[in-house]
């Protein structure tokens, strides 16, 4: 049985999330964002022409960043991912189909859970990692109360209304990864806009996470 892939070794537990980014604007975007130290990019399967933008991201940033999709819903979108070089599955469900074949391909999971039920299936099926999802909906108190029951050292994210102005809540209550869409990007921002955003959200991680 193929083994499950943690989550990354990297310095900022932050997840671009571009819905709508389209493939002649995304790596201008993607590397800007690098350049603020993102090194999770993903490219929501309902946005315009994403296996493109992904492919392309990949051949360009891939052996430096994690390129890959959110908005998985089926087994075979997952697969197809993993064929243009993508390496993180970002789905807002728990679907044991799209997680074994993410794991098989060796990707970096992260599927939406909103309840305890939802976790433990999502870490059984193999979860890197878990995506709260609506976060806004259980809000920081919500989670923390999740965070209890969970094994100690599961990566728990918060996704959906996260922003640079009340991350800091979200990891007081124990959250260490975020999923980042309208406050980071949104559709027609040039990369300079995005660089912007960015470096706010960043910033706004680098202060919560001191001490931590």
């Amino acid at each position: 049985m193929t083994q499950p892939v943690s989550w990354p070794n990297v310095k900022r537990a932050l997840v671009a999330i571009l819905r709508g980014v389209k493939p002649d604007e995304a790596e201008a975007i993607v590397g800007a964002l690098i350049e603020t130290g993102f090194e999770l990019i993903e490219v929501p399967l309902n946005s315009p022409d994403p296996f493109i933008s992904i492919e392309r991201l990949c051949k360009r940033f891939g052996g430096d960043v994690y390129i890959g999709a959110g908005t998985v819903l089926s087994a075979a979108d997952c697969a197809r991912v993993a064929d243009v070089g993508g390496r993180l599955m970002v789905s807002p469900n728990v679907d044991p189909d799209v997680l074994a074949t993410a794991v098989a391909r060796g990707m970096v999971t992260m599927p939406g859970v909103f309840s305890p039920t939802e976790a433990f299936l999502a870490l059984r099926a193999g979860a890197s990692a878990l995506k709260f999802f609506p976060a806004s909906v259980l809000g920081p108190s919500g989670i923390a109360a999740q965070l209890a029951v969970l094994p100690k050292g599961v990566v728990v994210g918060a996704v959906g209304g996260v922003s640079d102005k009340n991350l800091a809540d979200y990891v007081a209550a124990g959250v260490r990864a975020f999923g980042l869409g309208s406050s980071l990007y949104k559709p027609g921002m040039t990369a300079e806009q995005v660089r912007d955003t960015a470096l706010a959200s960043v910033r706004a991680y680098d202060a919560a996470m001191q001490g931590k």
